[in-house]
């Protein structure tokens, strides 16, 4: 049993949510939610799961450095600005650069573990891999902005000696409840199913590299529930430090994804291709597939769900729009 307050920041949105509702399964309950609630509908992902305190994104730092929090002996920051659309620079870095390190420094400095999530994002094109090794970081390149983001973090951790103090996680494609609020950055699960389910067709991105076919391009998805498992047992062997890939560690087409929504739907697959818009063609990832024998090495043997089981056991959740 963890003693110490933990801090979860991101809190109420999709992952974050759901590490809440893994920790309160585990009766663990000393947890303070950090958050920017506004208008968006992810208040909602708070309801029914235990917390001691909400504080606002804004003055978490503020509350830390002047002495405000006490007993805090984990962060777990997730929040972070995760739209790979958006094109203001400045509000990428002051988010997911300037106050990540921030909250690190802080966490460093009064030996608290510190948690983080990282993304896949930061691969880029995969043109150096998708290994997780720590001296391979400096090789990335990634494609838009957001992925750099959180590639600038990982380097300043790197270059101040910070993973042995430090666990980050590189999310692959993640999916499951609770991801409702996202708008255009809701899974293609979680935006067709009533579509499916109705009959009507989903509409995937042609492919504009002759490498992979229309809807062939492939993304190692991930479902949230097997997300907080690997996140949960980090958490808890609080010795073990480093950057860590979370994926299944193989790759599934849109095409295939979508033939199991239709399936989880109980309805033939009718599948429609459109253009990709020209703003995101330059960034866009035709291929993910997470290298996870550092994860395993590191004695995390959990067995992820199969892409057709996860997506049967979401569309439980989706018909009926429930929560974790």
């Amino acid at each position: 049993m963890v003693k110490k307050k933990i801090i979860l920041t991101g809190g109420a949105g999709f992952i974050g949510s759901c590490f809440l509702w893994k920790l309160n399964r585990e009766g663990i309950y000393d947890i303070i939610v950090v958050d920017d609630l506004g208008s968006d509908a992810k208040w909602v992902n708070l309801r029914g799961k235990r917390f001691m305190d909400y504080v606002h994104k804004n003055d978490l730092p503020g509350l830390l450095e002047s002495g405000k929090l006490d007993g805090i002996g984990t962060i777990v920051h997730l929040g972070a600005c995760s739209s790979t659309i958006l094109t203001d620079a400045a509000y990428y870095l002051k988010n997911n650069y300037e106050y990540s390190r921030r909250l690190a420094e802080w966490a460093f400095a009064h030996s608290a573990k510190f948690i983080y999530a990282s993304s896949a994002a930061t691969y880029g094109a995969g043109e150096s891999g998708y290994g997780d090794e720590e001296e391979r970081l400096p090789c990335l390149k990634p494609l838009n902005i957001y992925g750099y983001s959180k590639h600038l973090f990982d380097l300043w951790l790197l270059r101040n000696g910070c993973f042995r103090k430090a666990t980050g996680f590189k999310f692959f494609n993640v999916f499951g409840p609770n991801e409702y609020h996202k708008a255009e950055m809701m899974s293609l699960v979680c935006r067709n199913f009533k579509e499916a389910a109705a009959g009507r067709p989903i509409r995937l991105f042609k492919s504009h590299n002759p490498a992979y076919q229309d809807g062939g391009q492939k993304r190692d998805f991930v479902y949230v529930k097997d997300a907080v498992e690997v996140m949960y047992y980090f958490f808890r062997e609080r010795r073990k430090s480093g950057i860590f890939n979370l994926g299944t560690g193989a790759a599934r087409s849109w095409n295939e994804l979508a033939r199991a929504v239709f399936a989880a739907a109980g309805q033939a697959a009718k599948i429609e291709y459109i253009d990709m818009p020209e703003n995101i063609r330059p960034g866009y990832q035709y291929f993910t597939q997470a290298d996870i024998s550092k994860l395993r090495n590191a004695g995390c043997d959990h067995e992820f769900a199969s892409l057709e089981e996860s997506v049967k056991d979401y569309a439980s959740y989706l018909g009926k729009e429930e929560y974790l």
